[in-house]
């Protein structure tokens, strides 16, 4: 058995300004890809995978049509190079936005199939934030997809999308998939797996995996901060009983339609103002405030001040601010070196007309220097506020982000992270989690964003219809 693997993996906020590039990909070829840990499991099968490239970007702006261009062609010449073929995986995020172009992943999985022929099965794996079409869904054989929020069930889910691959190859086989589009586009932080109703929503999928016919049930919130047809929740089903296959789509699609106005934040939340007074009035901690609208890990730049500002203006003591995407103010920091006092303007240094820089004075406490100027970061103490700015968009979502730069969260009264819910590191240290619903890419009141291409009607932003489900198969059912 011969298997390829690739895919891109990304998710792209239309309302961010700032493109990605080629340069915030990081991209991995060949053999480099097997010997990844991300790719590791698939030494547990008896097959010979053949690597081709897998590209994999944090959430941004839309990709530039160029750097899009370049992968995808790139990946399609090695798949061709690659030789006869029994089967593909392709591992993708799925809420992917390219300049000029709508349903990029549509056109990735298109072009792979017309590469590999009509007999090759093509076997994919999804963030459950991804967005499906019936183009994507004609192009493919099996369909799988995350099933927590946030992701701790990545390898789990590649697992199940290359078992079933083995699996039709090994049995002769051939599974269809089918899906039932959802006219509910919601925030992730709103249907996160850890509260209800997601939870026992998702707690229904393994106990439908296990029914006759039917190889993996799979149930798509979407990805609301894009403005395409496509963005919308579905419920896809992979297996060979086309009647089980409906039934089990329409009770989920249906189950998901029935919850969408029970959905919540699983914790406090409020404007900048009433989160920073939430938590100068805890006593415990730390307090771990999310500023959500500004979260790169959702699509958001990473470069807004907003929170920053509001703590300044408090004088606020013992916080900890990680971080901001500032690549000047980081060149700064690290040219002065630790102990130095810097003046210096942080913030709006991607996306010049979203925020207005605020001008701080401080000191220098920490500084990881890098030959790539990106992977540079500093600490700068401003009062009683330790800053940390970096010279590439980021996440500080684990604790060794922190100890890396000479921090503790543990110990600290409160602690600001760009983000939306938690990731699962800061989320046990939380004492308490609190979310500001602050502006930016990714704004949670996701009513108030432009809406030109979304499909009509979609709750919530249209409350008033009636929906029944209907169910679409593949076009390569039977094939």
């Amino acid at each position: 058995m011969r298997i390829a693997v690739g895919g891109i993996h990304i998710e792209c906020s239309t309302y961010n300004p700032v493109p990605t590039r080629m340069e915030d990909f990081r991209v991995m070829r060949g053999d480099e890809l097997l010997q990844a840990p991300y790719f590791a499991f698939l030494a547990d099968y008896p097959a010979q995978f053949v690597p081709t490239l897998h590209a994999r970007a944090i959430p941004g702006g839309p990709v530039t049509a160029e750097t899009y261009r370049a992968l995808r062609d790139e990946f399609l010449d090695r798949l061709r190079a690659a030789g006869p073929l029994d089967g593909v995986y392709l591992s993708m995020h799925g809420a992917m936005y390219v300049q000029g172009m709508e349903d990029a992943e549509g056109d990735w999985i298109c072009a792979t199939r017309a590469v590999v022929g009509n007999d090759v099965p093509i076997s994919v794996s999804y963030d459950l934030h991804g967005n499906v079409t019936q183009r994507i869904i004609d192009a493919i054989d099996m369909f799988s997809t995350y099933r927590t929020a946030p992701h701790i069930d990545v390898q789990e889910t590649m697992r199940r999308a290359v078992t079933m691959l083995v699996r039709c190859l090994t049995q002769g086989i051939r599974p269809h998939v089918v899906w039932a589009p959802v006219p509910v586009v919601l925030p992730g932080e709103k249907t996160s797996t850890e509260d209800e109703p997601a939870r026992s929503l998702y707690a229904r999928l393994p106990e439908i995996d296990g029914r006759e016919g039917i190889w993996d049930a799979s149930l798509m919130v979407g990805y609301v901060w894009a403005d395409e047809p496509r963005a919308t929740a579905a419920s896809v089903m992979t297996g060979t009983d086309a009647a089980a296959l409906q039934s089990a789509a329409i009770e989920m699609a249906t189950a998901y339609w029935d919850a969408r106005t029970q959905f919540q934040f699983g914790c406090w939340t409020g404007n900048i103002g009433q989160t920073l007074e939430q938590a100068f009035q805890v006593t415990s901690g730390p307090v771990i405030v999310a500023d959500s609208g500004d979260n790169p890990t959702g699509g958001g730049v990473g470069d807004r001040v907003d929170v920053l500002r509001a703590l300044i203006a408090c004088g606020a003591q013992d916080v900890i601010v990680a971080g901001i995407a500032d690549p000047r103010a980081t060149r700064i920091a690290r040219a002065a070196g630790v102990g130095a006092q810097v003046t210096l303007l942080i913030g709006g240094a991607l996306d010049t007309a979203g925020t207005t820089p605020v001008e701080v004075t401080g000191e220098v406490r920490f500084v990881i220097d890098d030959p790539n100027e990106r992977e540079c970061q500093a600490v700068i103490a401003v009062g009683g506020i330790q800053v940390v700015v970096a010279g590439r968009r980021r996440p500080y979502h684990n604790i060794a982000d922190f100890t890396a730069l000479g921090l503790d969260p543990h110990g600290a009264r409160i602690v600001v992270v760009k983000s939306g819910y938690l990731s699962p590191e800061l989320a046990p240290i939380a004492n308490p989690a609190l979310m500001a619903l602050s502006p930016g890419a990714v704004d949670q009141h996701v009513t108030r964003l432009v809406r030109a291409h979304k499909a009509r009607p979609t709750f919530p932003f249209d409350t008033s219809f009636a929906w029944l489900p209907h169910v679409y198969s593949s076009a390569r059912k039977g094939g």
